[in-house]
């Protein structure tokens, strides 16, 4: 008599502890996938430095070619330096040049006051202001020259990051043009992940939170740290109007939408057998302190 209600209250406590459990585990789903701020909108980024010519001249050689990994103050191309040699000889020539007039201005200013009163105070002046003239333009022939030499200099166009070539299209007997894009360095010490996080789980993100990458085909989990919250996005239903005036597009949608926040990622080490490519889409999960978790579920 007295084992069966004992066994219908084990009976209702198991049940009771089921219950607690699923509740319990449908809590901690819900702050892992409704709460906890993740987002599988991540993306690996990286700065590209694109460089181009500083000088007009023919391409001689081409000594980097796509997808080549390069270091920092690696030579990429080497451009036809003829006329800026000639350009630096031709500022030499007008160096000389000027200090041999300096030097004839200097001997004659100093004649003119040996003279003393057999030469008039106006004549010494003139000869004083002609010395002066004369070392202005040595000066502006000296510049002239760093000029020339400057640009036979950048002839030699060098990588100014460490990285990987890319876009390499240009080849020899083509003709690089001032300021016209020849081919681009990714900055392999820029890579980061960019997570793109729904407003409402932002507030639970701080800078220097630990976060857990997984970048899309890739098997393990990368660690980074949280650097910056972006300060602002692009608001797409404003545009200007005829008057002046905001142009708002009326919403009438019963569902609002939360908007996508970039946060940068700064990753940590990261193993040598995973190639990091810029573009390449990442989950990226930010650990939260339980306390803060608990507070944004409130």
């Amino acid at each position: 008599m007295i084992a069966r209600p004992l066994a219908v209250s084990l009976r209702i406590l198991v049940t009771l502890a089921v219950v607690a459990i699923a509740l319990l585990g449908a809590r901690a789903l819900w702050l892992r996938y409704d709460v906890a701020p993740w987002t599988r909108d991540g993306r690996i980024r990286a700065d590209v430095a694109e460089v181009s010519a500083d000088v007009n001249a023919l391409v001689l050689e081409v000594r980097v070619v796509d997808n080549q990994i390069v270091a920092k103050g690696d030579v990429l191309l080497v451009l036809d330096r003829s006329r800026y040699d000639l350009a630096v000889r031709q500022a030499d020539a007008a160096i000389a040049a000027a200090e041999a007039s300096l030097a004839q201005g200097i001997r004659e200013n100093r004649r003119n006051d040996a003279l003393g009163d057999l030469v008039t105070r106006e004549q010494r002046e003139q000869g004083a202001a002609r010395v002066a003239e004369l070392r202005a333009a040595l000066a502006g022939a000296h510049a002239a020259r760093d000029t020339a030499a400057l640009n036979a200099e950048r002839t030699v166009l060098r990588s100014p990051v460490n990285g990987v070539a890319t876009n390499v299209e240009v080849q020899p007997g083509d003709y690089a043009s001032v300021g016209r894009h020849v081919l681009a360095i990714v900055n392999s010490d820029t890579f980061r992940v960019d997570g793109y996080f729904e407003e409402t789980k932002v507030a639970l993100i701080r800078a220097g939170d630990d976060a857990v990458i997984r970048i899309m085909g890739v098997g393990r989990d990368l660690e980074g740290t949280v650097e910056s919250i972006a300060a602002g996005i692009e608001d797409r239903e404003r545009g200007a109007s005829r008057n002046g005036l905001a142009n708002i597009n009326p919403t009438f949608s019963w569902v609002r939408l939360a908007q996508r926040i970039p946060v940068r990622v700064r990753l940590k080490q990261v193993p040598a057998d995973i190639r990091l490519i810029a573009g390449r889409t990442a989950t990226v999960s930010v650990r939260t302190p339980p306390g803060r978790l608990r507070e944004g579920a409130q």
